[in-house]
């Protein structure tokens, strides 16, 4: 249950991740603001293939859309680049990548582990 748990954490937290000094501006900002359904994609290491989870943008703040029991922050510039940071006690993961209209992807990594995610909007 342990390993599974912590694979599962790992890719949760690889979901989207970096902690960054972006600035973003209440009048720019907006335009990404909503909820997002992130994929998310293992390519190296031992973490669960694939992992589906919801994210909410508020300006320009990203926070966990859900109920999983994880903790996401970052940022959106007003260019769409985004840097977020999942973590889950002392597991954590960073990504970034670029958010266009209605979709988004980057790549993430944490631990032993790291791949890509897509993004797509799920509200306007």
């Amino acid at each position: 249950m342990l390993a599974s748990t912590n694979r599962l954490l790992a890719g949760a937290i690889g979901a989207f991740v970096a902690v960054s000094a972006l600035t973003v501006t209440a009048t720019s900002a907006p335009r990404y603001d909503g909820m997002w359904s992130v994929s998310i994609v293992t390519q190296k290491g031992d973490c669960d293939r694939g992992y589906r989870y919801p994210i909410r943008i508020a300006n320009g703040t990203v926070v966990n859309g859900g109920s999983d029991p994880f903790t996401i922050s970052g940022k959106v510039a007003p260019s769409g680049a985004i840097t977020v940071t999942v973590s889950s006690g002392s597991k954590s993961a960073t990504g970034s990548g670029h958010l266009a209209g209605n979709s988004g992807e980057g790549s993430w990594h944490g631990g032993s582990c790291s791949g890509i995610w897509t993004a797509e909007r799920r509200d306007s």
